[in-house]
């Protein structure tokens, strides 16, 4: 199974896996709870989508921003 868009290429655009994994996990619990028609598509799939084509903003926590270098 190959994995579209690749891990590495979107953890790029989070700043790291962690960010990366809760992101896409929190816009698929909004996903799943707003009722929306989504068809066949699995909610990650289209939070993940949404990360990769700049749809899905990320708000990094002001703890974070003072220990990382991203």
């Amino acid at each position: 199974m190959m994995n579209r868009p690749p891990v590495n290429e979107i953890e790029v655009k989070a700043g790291c896996r962690y960010m990366l994994v809760t992101s896409v996990a929190k816009r698929a619990r909004q996903i799943m709870r707003s009722g929306e028609d989504i068809g066949n598509e699995k909610p990650v799939s289209i939070a993940v989508d949404e990360l990769n084509n700049d749809k899905l903003e990320i708000h990094y926590p002001e703890e974070y921003k003072k220990t990382s270098e991203y």
